[in-house]
Parts: structure tokens; C-alpha cells; sequence
């Protein structure tokens, strides 16, 4: 989990290099945030009652989440992969590598959801809906702050 934390503070350097082109970048970066889409769907569905609470896909959804905080970001947040630099292809704001201090400060309050999640994941509907709520929190902080509504 340190991991992705620690990785965002390598993009402050100005060396970083893009092994790729930055719509290449930004649909790899699209890719991650959409598997992290793909496990929260179903925690949330059971959260809000529109699916059945089932612990072991619950543990298996939070484990998955957790897996995700290991990979680091560091080339998927590569400068010059904006939606000021690529109009149409990512709602990534500019603001992202304006505040990458308010970035990591999201990263961990998310990693620390994720934890949260993983220790609760199988112990019940009760237990479930906060932890969801709060992971769900954090993707809203970044929402709000960092990613366009509209491309």
C-alpha cells in the first residue's frame, strides 16, 4: 500500500520520462481507475441493498481493492496527460499536478478506507455499509478535486 503513496512522490521530478504517448498513458490510467470501478460496484449494490450481502465476494472485492493500492502510479500520472493536454480522451484536471501533495493526502485517506474495508469485508451487511460509504468518500474527495464531470 505504501507503495502507490510512494510512488506519487516521484512524480514531482521533472525527469520523469513517457515510455508511451500520453493518450496511451491516460487509457492506462482509464483502465485502472475503471478495475477499481469493478470492485466497488458490487460492495456498493450490497451496501445499498440492491444486492444480496454475500461475504466471500465482499472479502473478494475488498482483497482486490487492496490488491490495486500496491501498483504504482507513478507512469499512469506521467505529466503532459491532463485534459487540458488531451481534450476528449481523460478528465484527469491539471489541478493534478499543480497539488500532488493534495493527491498523496487522498491516496493515503483511500488506502486507509481500503484497510478499513478489508478488515470488515466478510463480517456483515452492518459492518459493510460504512466501510463502503467511507472508501466511496474518498473517490469523491478525488472526484471532486481532480477529475472533470464532462470530457
Amino acid at each position: 500500500m505504501r507503495r502507490l503513496l510512494l510512488s506519487l512522490a516521484v512524480l514531482a521530478a521533472p525527469s520523469l520520462a513517457l515510455a508511451q504517448s500520453p493518450q496511451d498513458v491516460a487509457e492506462a490510467r482509464i483502465g485502472y481507475f475503471r478495475l477499481l470501478g469493478l470492485e466497488m460496484h458490487d460492495l456498493a449494490a450490497m451496501a445499498k441493498g440492491e444486492k444480496d450481502y454475500d461475504a466471500e465476494a465482499a472479502k473478494t472485492h475488498a482483497a482486490n481493492l487492496e490488491a490495486l493500492t500496491h501498483y504504482s502510479m507513478a507512469a499512469l500520472l506521467a505529466p503532459g496527460t491532463s485534459n487540458a493536454d488531451l481534450p476528449g480522451k481523460t478528465r484527469a484536471l491539471p489541478a493534478i499536478w499543480e497539488n500532488m501533495e493534495g493527491v498523496q493526502e487522498k491516496a493515503e485517506a483511500y488506502v486507509a478506507a481500503v484497510q478499513n474495508l478489508n478488515s470488515v469485508a466478510g463480517e456483515g451487511l452492518d459492518q459493510l455499509r460504512p466501510a463502503v460509504g467511507k472508501l466511496g468518500g474518498t473517490c469523491k474527495s478525488c472526484h471532486d478535486d481532480f477529475r472533470a464531470k464532462d470530457f
